[in-house]
């Protein structure tokens, strides 16, 4: 039952592909398709990134356990200076339990730089993935603005600035429904970066480019919605969309 409770990067990956694969079987060419192969590029580096985020960098330990020894032992030299017999003078203790006192209050402030680092760091990894993943929700939206339901089926006149329309009301649904794939799986690539770095900033990273992908993919579900309502022809994409 575990099994489930975890997102499978593998699985992600495969999806998308399997998805990369129906839009280029069904719109050979289209732009879309390459978006969706920059969408795989992206899944399989987060497939990587987001378990090397996890793991301990040895430069940054090794450099924790140098300056505790180094600590400690400068600890030590000060304790046996101060409990000398030949140090009689209350002036030289208090200099050396001064220099003590120092020696703490920085080596502390530079353990808990050390420590901290890698939290840092991968933060700073993870948010720069997810910042490449919002701007490729924005992508993905890009390439559905201008497909109008109403315009396809015929309900209005072009202009001479007017985009191109050569889709029939079954591809143009096929088209959106796919867009709409799309935007979720860009958000389940997201998550995988929040699954297992347990830092706040980048769950709200996360839950905000899922929060818009949801949005947006609200927007293109509408017009499937439109589409099916205005032409009986595209009433059988949903019974298509299991075979493609």
């Amino acid at each position: 039952m575990a099994m489930f409770l975890a997102l499978d990067a593998n699985k992600i990956i495969a999806t998308i592909e399997l998805l990369k694969q129906r839009i280029e079987q069904r719109f050979p060419g289209a732009e879309l398709g390459a978006v969706a192969g920059d969408l795989l590029a992206v899944a399989r580096d987060a497939e990587a990134e987001a378990v090397s985020l996890t793991q301990p960098n040895r430069v940054i330990q090794i450099a924790v356990g140098f300056l505790a020894a180094a600590f400690l032992s400068l600890i030590v030299i000060a304790l046996i200076n101060i409990l000398a017999p030949t140090n009689t003078e209350a002036t030289n203790i208090l200099q050396t339990l001064d220099a003590v006192a120092n020696l703490v209050v920085l080596a502390g402030a530079l353990l808990i730089f050390l420590v901290t680092l890698q939290r840092r760091l991968g933060r700073h990894k993870a948010l720069k993935a997810l910042n490449q993943l919002r701007s490729l929700v924005h992508v993905i939206d890009m390439h559905q603005l201008t497909k109008d339901p109403s315009l396809v089926l015929g309900h209005e006149h072009d202009t001479a600035a007017s985009p191109k329309r050569d889709m029939t009301p079954f591809e143009l649904g096929r088209y959106l429904d796919y867009c709409s794939e799309m935007l979720s799986l860009t958000g389940k690539v997201a998550a995988l970066y929040a699954q297992d770095l347990d830092n706040p900033v980048v769950v709200e990273a996360v839950n905000d480019i899922e929060m818009l992908a949801t949005n947006l993919s609200r927007k293109i579900w509408q017009k499937i919605m439109i589409l099916q309502a205005l032409g009986p022809e595209s009433h059988s994409s949903s019974a298509a969309a299991v075979h493609t």
